[in-house]
C-alpha cells in the first residue's frame, strides 16, 4: 500500500512497558510506513540540567531506533498534566495512533480507575495500549471485534478496515448475547453494517457468539484469549465521568486484561472518516 505519512505517537517515560510500547510502534510503523515520535512528558520541577540530561538520552533511543529499523524517529519534551497533553499533541499532530504502555489495574488504580482509560477519554486520535512486548514482529493475524447495540460500533470499523488491509488480518465479530427485542434489533443492525464493509474491502471476518448474558467485557477477553489474539478493538464509553472511573467503566477491564492483549481504544464521534473507507 502506499505511505500513509503518518506519526506513531510513543509516550516515554523510560519504563519497561514504554520501551514495550516501542516495539509494538516498530511493528506498526513499518507495515503503515508511519514515522514516530517519542514523546516525554516533563516534571515542572525539573531543573534545565535535567531536561537536557532527558533530551540525550530520548535522542540515543530514537537514533538508535532510526538507524536500527529505518524508521523516521522525533523526539518531543513537553510539560503538563498527561490526562490531557498526550491526547492534545496527538490531534495537534493529527497523528495516526497513539501506542502507549501500561502497568495495568495495579495499587491506587484500583481506587481512583485507570490512568491509561483517563489519557485516552476525548481524544480525537485513537490509542493502542499494551502491556507486554508483541509475542512476534509479524503481522496482526487475528483481531477481536465485540460488537452491542450503541451505534457508535460503526466508528471503529474503519480501523478494523485500516489494520485488516495492511495486515492482511481476521476480523472476529464478537456478538453480546442479548434477549431484549429492541436492543437485539439494534446490534444486528450494526453487524449487518460491519459485514458489508468487510466485504467490500475483501476483509477475511468470521463471526462469534459469546456463551454467556451480560458481563460482555470479560467474555471478549475470554474469546480473545482463546483464540490468541493479537488486538482487541472496542469504543470507549462515549460520556465517561468519575463515576465510571470509580465503578469501572467496562473498558477498563478490557484494557488492563490479565492475557496483556493489546487494546485499541476509539473513542466515539471522531474524525476516522478522514481514512476514507466507508461512510458513517
Amino acid at each position: 500500500m502506499e505511505k500513509d505519512n503518518k506519526l506513531i505517537i510513543i509516550p516515554w517515560d523510560f519504563s519497561e512497558v514504554a520501551e514495550n510500547a516501542l516495539l509494538h510502534g516498530i511493528k506498526i510503523a513499518k507495515m503503515v510506513h508511519n514515522d514516530i515520535c517519542l514523546l516525554h512528558i516533563a516534571d515542572k520541577n525539573k531543573t534545565q540540567k535535567e531536561k537536557d540530561e532527558i533530551k540525550q538520552k530520548l535522542d540515543i533511543i530514537a537514533e538508535q531506533t532510526k538507524s536500527g529499523q529505518s524508521i523516521n524517529t522525533s523526539v518531543v519534551i513537553l510539560q503538563g498534566s498527561i490526562f490531557s497533553i498526550i491526547s492534545k499533541y496527538a490531534t495537534d499532530q493529527e497523528a495516526n495512533l497513539v501506542i502507549m504502555g501500561t502497568h495495568g489495574m495495579k495499587g491506587m488504580q484500583k481506587i481512583t480507575g485507570s490512568w491509561a482509560l483517563k489519557v485516552i477519554a476525548g481524544s480525537k486520535v485513537p490509542f493502542i495500549v499494551i502491556q507486554d512486548k508483541p509475542t512476534d514482529m509479524g503481522k496482526y493475524q487475528h483481531i477481536v471485534f465485540p460488537v452491542d447495540f450503541r451505534q457508535e460500533n460503526k466508528e471503529k470499523l474503519q480501523w478494523a478496515i485500516y489494520l485488516g488491509k495492511y495486515f492482511d488480518s481476521k476480523i472476529h465479530i464478537l456478538k453480546a448475547r442479548v434477549t431484549d427485542k429492541s436492543l437485539l434489533k439494534k446490534m444486528n443492525t450494526n453487524i449487518n453494517f460491519a459485514i458489508k464493509h468487510l466485504i467490500q474491502n475483501n476483509i477475511n471476518y468470521e463471526i462469534h457468539t459469546i456463551g454467556k448474558a451480560g458481563h460482555f467485557d470479560k467474555e471478549t477477553i475470554k474469546f480473545a484469549h482463546d483464540i490468541n489474539a493479537d488486538l482487541i478493538l472496542i469504543m470507549t464509553t462515549k460520556h465517561i465521568d468519575f463515576s465510571d472511573y470509580i465503578l469501572g467503566a467496562s473498558e477498563q477491564n478490557i484494557i488492563a486484561n490479565s492475557s496483556k492483549i493489546p487494546v485499541m481504544c476509539v473513542n466515539p464521534m471522531t474524525h476516522y472518516a478522514k481514512h476514507g473507507f466507508i461512510g458513517v
